[in-house]
């Protein structure tokens, strides 16, 4: 069985592009999803796939930064999976895969049974696992600590775009009773309009949702403007 999840930490983020790219690569996977912010740490899908995968199943992440929140948290997982024999697969990191491990732990092993009873042999085979494993680690940290580097940076560029905007004496945020309207924000209202049973179309508020996969408070924030 292949299974695929896909996770956001925030309302506004889009489980989407994960789905996406999953289903381009294994179309056939079954997708469990979920949106969770910082007020919460429960994960009930993740827990329900967990509890479903079998041995000799397949679980596909766009990233392993969607497998857990944190590096230590990535690591303890990664490794009580692999030893259940559940394939790990992570399209952005596909040289932490538990397949590449894997391969390279077997044939450790079986130049280790060529060499039968030579104990110096299996300590090397320990010794190459308790490397591959300590490399994956490393690798682990690497992207999570990436991707912190890049959420912290792109809140440093917001409050240095901000403080200058404020020197220069521009206005900060929407001026009250005005709507910014973006491309796509102009697109989608039209699609509402010709989709939703509130305007021009025949189908119920939770159809064009799935449909448009926008989140309900966004798509209640575009029929509330289209009705001014």
């Amino acid at each position: 069985m292949i299974f695929g999840y896909a996770r956001v930490s925030t309302e506004n983020q889009r489980l989407g592009r994960q789905i996406d790219n999953i289903f381009d690569k294994y179309p056939e996977a079954h997708i469990f999803k979920e949106k969770f912010t910082g007020t919460t740490t429960d994960r009930p899908e993740f827990s329900k796939l967990i509890k479903e995968a079998r041995e000799g199943d397949k679980i596909v992440f766009d990233s392993i930064s969607r497998m857990s929140r944190n590096s230590s948290e990535g690591v303890g997982l990664y490794k009580s999976l692999m030893e259940n024999n559940i394939d790990l697969i992570f399209l952005k990191e596909p040289h932490i895969n538990t397949e590449v491990i894997k391969r390279a732990i077997m044939k450790a092993h079986s130049f280790k049974l060529e060499n039968d009873g030579n104990k110096l042999l299996k300590r090397t085979e320990e010794f190459i696992k308790d490397i591959l494993l300590i490399q994956v680690e490393e690798q682990i940290e690497i992207v999570f600590n990436q991707s912190e580097k890049e959420v912290k940076d792109l809140q440093n560029r917001i409050s240095e775009g901000m403080r200058k905007a404020k020197a220069n004496g521009s206005r900060i945020g929407t001026e009250k009773g005005r709507t910014f309207e973006t491309k796509k924000s102009i697109e989608m209202k039209e699609k509402i309009r010709k989709m939703s049973k509130k305007f021009d179309g025949v189908m119920k508020d939770k159809e064009v949702i799935e449909i448009l996969r926008l989140s309900r408070n966004t798509y209640y924030k575009y029929v509330k403007e289209m009705n001014k």
